[in-house]
């Protein structure tokens, strides 16, 4: 489900959406500039218009393989005709359409990909547009601000000693001891080492086990882990000096691993950060 936004723009609430990468705006809400009472008729006398059937049939070539192209042909020769109407549903029907979405029920209305949002609110008003832009781009600015600080935060925190879960979710976090085929196994690179020791698996086993995740295996660690597997980069690196084989080394750290996230747990002093 995708998260509605709102934006004031000169006393108008207008709503947003981010679908995957995309964002799409309320021409519901954009068309109560023009029009308070009846903004989807705003919205269908817009898109009767030649050109801006033209507008979206070029926009929907570029960003829609599966865009039907030819329905829009008895549309262009009726466009302009009095008795000619369109609406967003009729649209999205006869040309399987992405760049307008029309929604029913709570929060419903006709959304658009911003590139179609804002060549309506040029049609509704150019200065409205132009102060529809400025409010996209704090929102655009406000949220490039929060990721950035989300991400900085998790780093930040991979620093400290601090737990906040439950027990149910504890005892899943604590690292298993690896079984004699588990440290049989010589594995490629010191982060695979590492991440057995503390993950029970290499990058590629949890890869294989998650094909749809965006990360990788430490990006979806818990700072629990992230602390702990801080302090197993800086133990590997002194056992590495002395010598020690990677078999052994990941009996240590397997140890090390357990005893410490143990640890974490039990800490009843940790400041807790929100």
């Amino acid at each position: 489900m995708n998260k509605i936004i709102s934006i004031s723009v000169e006393g108008l609430t207008i709503s947003t959406q981010k679908i995957g990468n995309e964002y799409y705006l309320s021409l519901t809400d954009i068309a109560r500039k023009k029009n308070a009472i009846e903004p989807k008729d705003v919205v269908k006398n817009w898109m009767r218009s030649r050109t801006t059937i033209e507008f979206l049939a070029i926009w929907e070539e570029l960003n829609n393989p599966q865009f039907k192209g030819v329905e829009i042909d008895p549309l262009l020769f009726e466009a302009g005709d009095n008795a000619f109407t369109l609406s967003p549903s009729r649209w999205i029907e006869l040309t399987n359409a992405i760049g307008i979405i029309s929604k029913a029920g709570k929060n419903g209305g006709t959304f658009a990909h911003l590139d179609i949002a804002f060549e309506f609110a040029t049609w509704v008003s150019s200065a409205f547009k132009m102060y529809l832009i400025k409010e996209f781009q704090r929102l655009k600015n406000e949220e490039s601000n929060r990721l950035k600080l989300e991400w900085n935060f998790q780093r930040t925190l991979a620093k400290v000693n601090y737990r906040i879960h439950t027990d149910a979710i504890k005892e899943n976090l604590i690292p298993h001891e690896l079984t004699k085929t588990q440290m049989s196994f010589i594995y490629a690179s010191e982060a695979d080492l590492l991440n057995m020791a503390l993950f029970g698996k290499t990058a590629a086993q949890w890869r294989n086990e998650n094909p749809d995740a965006e990360g990788n295996i430490r990006d979806m660690a818990t700072i629990e882990q992230l602390v702990v597997l801080s302090n197993l980069e800086s133990i590997n690196a002194l056992l590495i000096q002395q010598e020690i084989p990677a078999s052994d080394r990941l009996f240590q750290l397997n140890r090390v691993a357990i005893t410490q996230m143990k640890s974490l747990f039990n800490n009843t002093n940790l400041t807790k950060l929100q």
